[in-house]
């Protein structure tokens, strides 16, 4: 109960049915690992202990065992929906009287999809039918936590339905997997509505006109065979909440030492390579770089490292 786990990750993947799968939504949140016991605590996919962000995710109650782990992902809920600009707001609010107001005004829920150890017993081994099971059988569903439910064999209709409510798109799960800690596994597979990719904040163009003060666009890398690769800029996709809080954090991080080898063809600000966003774009050119790409997130619960170069065979 006292280590820290990696997840386990997902490929992706076209939508297609199958009686093998299970298929379930992709939830737009932070990844998290619950471990439940007399005290609760909250693990991103950093390995990172984030457990004093949310004080409304007891869980204690909603969980029926003195020692449990589960496999979740956070989110902020709206009409029923993740709302990750929400949950943006609550993962990089550090004052303790600002993150207990948001606790009320914008409460997370933990939505639980898989069980890796109960009382004593590692389940990482069985199929995900039976972790499932287990999983049903000790959550009892509140506000505060939720299970993913899933459907059979239907994956690209389930997929068209997610898709039409607005949802980032669907799972699919093999029945009888074991839980792979760590791996990267085609036992799991996801399908996106857009295309996406993580990528790592190397600089920034100087803003202009109404963006003054601010930064024109953001300029982006990837690893690829182990290097920080060049992958062009997005300067569409962010409010006014976006410019001043990624501004505060590309200025605490400017750099004399350029994070990539190319020479971009415009005034760039060079940050250090800390700082992961996600970003939508229509395709990759055959150069590797984006193609009207457009800025979704930041993500706070990946580290650079992470972030490859997706190119498609």
């Amino acid at each position: 109960m006292g280590r820290k786990i990696r997840p386990m990750l997902a490929h992706i993947a076209d939508p297609f049915d199958s009686e093998d799968f299970w298929f379930e939504v992709k939830w737009d949140g932070s990844r998290t690992l619950a471990f439940v016991s007399e005290k609760l605590r909250l693990q991103n996919r950093r390995l990172l202990n984030i457990t004093s962000r949310y004080p409304e995710l007891t869980l204690r109650d909603d969980v029926d065992a003195n020692e449990a782990i589960l496999d979740g992902e956070i989110v902020v809920l709206r009409e029923g929906r993740p709302n990750f600009k929400l949950l943006q707001t609550r993962e990089h609010v550090g004052d303790e009287l600002r993150i207990e107001l948001l606790s009320q005004t914008m409460p997370a829920t933990f939505v639980a999809f898989d069980l890796l150890y109960l009382n004593g017993e590692p389940l990482v081994g069985l199929p995900l039918e039976q972790r499932r099971a287990k999983l049903e059988e000790v959550v009892t569903e509140s506000p505060r936590i939720l299970l993913s439910h899933y459907v059979e064999t239907h994956g690209r209709r389930f997929f068209e339905e997610a898709i039409k409510l607005g949802l980032e798109g669907a799972m699919a799960k093999r029945r009888q997997s074991t839980y792979q800690i760590g791996k990267r596994s085609r036992d799991w597979l996801k399908f996106k509505g857009i295309k996406t990719m993580d990528c790592v904040i190397v600089g920034y163009t100087p803003g202009e006109g109404w963006r003054k003060g601010h930064f024109g666009a953001l300029v982006l890398g990837a690893y690829r065979e182990g290097k920080l690769e060049f992958m062009g800029k997005v300067g569409t996709g962010f409010d006014e909440h976006l410019l001043k809080l990624l501004t505060s954090l590309l200025s605490d991080r400017v750099t004399d030492v350029k994070p990539v080898d190319a020479e971009p063809p415009y005034e760039v600000k060079w940050v250090k390579p800390e700082l992961v966003c996600e970003v939508k774009y229509m395709d990759l050119t055959p150069a590797l770089k984006f193609r009207a790409p457009s800025f979704k997130r930041l993500r706070f619960d990946k580290a650079p490292e992470e972030c490859k170069v997706l190119v498609e065979s």
